[in-house]
């Protein structure tokens, strides 16, 4: 046998159990008990969620004497749970609150994810002094507990007389968030491979033309996945809401005013419910809507070739 014949049965050999592990975990998990466990799993998870919504619709007295699924045999609903949690003229409302969650939500997605691709692309693809230790910095804040910093930050916002107002909030999510999206986006950017900026660099393109023609639209999918992330995070978030801006009806997000009802209004769970599920309804379109973008982003630059 010929030496480009040994070669070339040594690969054959090498890849024949992968391809073989591979089909037999495909077909372990297209197997009828794999998928019937799949479905059990998702109407478990799915069971908690539909009690909330089916709860938010019921009368206050049904909800005070019977449990959600007594709507299968008396099928009661109303919409005043509703009217009272979404009316701005209601002292119970929570409209402001959804107003204060869009207010710090969107800078707080932002401006995380402006400065992360520009800090990405510096690591990525520039040279410059002390570019590795600072890469490992930011990489190693990423295990720094958030509650470490809490006391620190609000010292500091403190004596700059920002505590209590959006801007402390916003540079928190913003200071949260930045380790996590820099480290993401340069290895999705280290994917690209470097012959296109060698021809950019040719064609007498410089940094900025890199980065904004070249650099943006095929990070677009990466960009997405991790402002899908972000806004998750941020919208969802109490402790540093809760924090920095404290519980003023001005400033108070969704999720502190939540806090509020429980802690004032427990016994009234027809409030509770309804604020829960409108508190739901935003990120759970969000995602849905960009779906596809964050399935794309999480498999950018996993496959190379």
């Amino acid at each position: 046998m010929s030496a480009p014949d040994v070669t070339l049965t040594k690969k054959s050999a090498a890849t024949t159990p992968r391809r073989s592990t591979a089909a037999a975990a495909k077909q372990r998990l297209s197997r009828p008990w794999a998928s019937l466990f799949a479905v059990i799993l998702a109407v478990l998870w799915t069971i908690p969620t539909l009690g909330l919504l089916v709860t938010s619709f019921r009368p206050v007295a049904d909800i005070n004497s019977s449990g959600w699924w007594t709507v299968l045999t008396d099928p009661t609903f109303t919409l005043e749970n509703y009217r009272n949690v979404l009316s701005p003229d209601n002292a119970q409302s929570l409209a402001p609150s959804i107003v204060n969650s869009v207010v710090i939500t969107i800078p707080a997605v932002v401006l995380p994810m402006f400065l992360a691709t520009l800090a990405a692309y510096a690591f990525a693809w520039m040279d410059f002094k002390g570019k590795n230790v600072l890469f490992i910095a930011v990489f190693a804040l990423q295990v720094v507990p958030i509650q470490v910093t809490l006391i620190p930050l609000l010292t500091l916002y403190v004596d700059m007389d920002i505590a209590g107002t959006f801007w402390a909030v916003w540079l928190s999510h913003t200071m949260f968030g930045l380790p996590l999206a820099v480290f993401l986006l340069h290895n999705f950017m280290r994917e690209i491979p470097a012959e296109l900026i060698e021809a950019a660099r040719v064609d007498g393109a410089g940094h900025v033309v890199i980065f904004f023609r070249l650099m943006l639209p095929m990070l677009k999918p990466a960009i997405a996945a991790l402002g899908i992330y972000q806004f998750l995070w941020v919208w969802n978030d109490l402790l540093v809401a809760l924090t920095f801006a404290g519980s003023s009806r001005d400033i108070a997000p969704m999720t502190v005013s939540l806090l509020n009802l429980t802690g004032t209004r427990g016994s009234q769970w027809f409030l509770l419910s309804a604020g829960a599920f409108v508190s739901i309804i935003v990120p759970a379109i969000v995602f849905l809507s960009l779906q596809r973008y964050f399935v794309r982003g999480l498999l950018a630059g996993s496959v190379k070739g």
